[in-house]
């Protein structure tokens, strides 16, 4: 069997050129605040590929989205190994564009520290009198630019980003700033929508693209995860302060009551977070990866 090398580690991800195609494969690393811990949290790998896959499959009606198969009989041999089964995405090959693409349907986290200031978030100005965890009129897009591993994603406008993307494309910036921007909100008011009748709120969530090779965009990366997601349970959902998750929120507040400890989690922490994920994920789609 051949052993192959990743062309691409990201924080949680690892990619390895298939040829005509790319092979996906989500670690049970964890990151929290840009930076890689030192736990593995078992089966994350799983809930976040898997997860993907249910939020593909559901908007293949939006958009297209750059999933082949998630089966590793599909792909090659040295992928047939049990630490790739249920953790690798064969993909299409994109030329990704360079915006992470943020959507907010509730006021929360740096949104919440931002409107405190001075009424906004990311230079949209919101309604007065809104309380932390408040449902926003409707969901907004914060668009920011992809930083490079230990660097931050920088907010910037929507504006910007039609500058932004006119460096890398050409007469084509406001274009691809649009379609990108209407897609988000799209697939955020679908999704958010489904997950409600499922008990979770989707308060804010980030999506990226690519073009294949025809120049149509097309939706890449993960989607809908606990790692690019906030899951918040409906039935005890109240605004005014900040609320349960089934993400990674529970670990992220773990290590701001800890500065401390460092980045690690303690065996209970990590446990505990992989119990949310999978909660959450059972919750969503029905099934379990028990």
């Amino acid at each position: 069997m051949q052993e192959l090398k990743p062309i691409k580690e990201g924080k949680v991800r690892e990619i390895y050129d298939n040829g005509d195609s790319l092979i996906m494969v989500a670690t049970d690393r964890i990151s929290c605040f840009d930076v890689i811990l030192d736990n593995v949290i078992s089966k994350k790998g799983t809930v976040l590929t898997q997860m993907s896959k249910f939020w593909f499959d559901m908007t293949e009606d939006i958009i297209p989205n750059h999933m082949i198969s998630v089966d590793v009989k599909d792909m090659p041999e040295f992928f047939q190994q049990e630490k790739f089964d249920g953790n690798s995405m064969m993909c299409r090959k994109l030329q990704m564009i360079p915006v992470e693409c943020i959507v907010r349907g509730y006021i929360t986290g740096s949104g919440w520290a931002s409107y405190q200031k001075d009424g906004t978030v990311c230079g949209i100005r919101l309604p007065e009198g809104l309380k932390e965890s408040d449902k926003l009129p409707e969901p907004i897009y914060t668009p920011s630019t992809k930083a490079e591993i230990g660097d931050h994603d920088e907010n910037i406008s929507y504006e910007q980003s039609i500058a932004h993307l006119e460096k890398y494309f050409p007469g084509k910036g406001e274009e691809y700033a649009k379609k990108i921007k209407d897609y988000t909100i799209a697939l955020y008011k679908k999704c958010a929508e489904y997950a409600l009748t499922k008990g979770i709120i989707i308060a804010d969530t980030k999506f990226e693209f690519g073009l294949d090779e025809n120049g149509n965009v097309v939706l890449g990366d993960e989607m809908l995860t606990p790692d690019s997601s906030r899951f918040w349970p409906a039935d005890v959902y109240e605004p005014g302060h900040g609320q349960p998750s089934f993400d990674k929120q529970f670990a992220r507040d773990w290590l701001k009551a800890n500065p401390e400890k460092g980045w690690k989690l303690p065996e209970d922490v990590a446990q505990k977070t992989i119990d949310i994920y999978l909660e959450g994920y059972e919750k969503l789609t029905g099934k379990s990866l028990a």
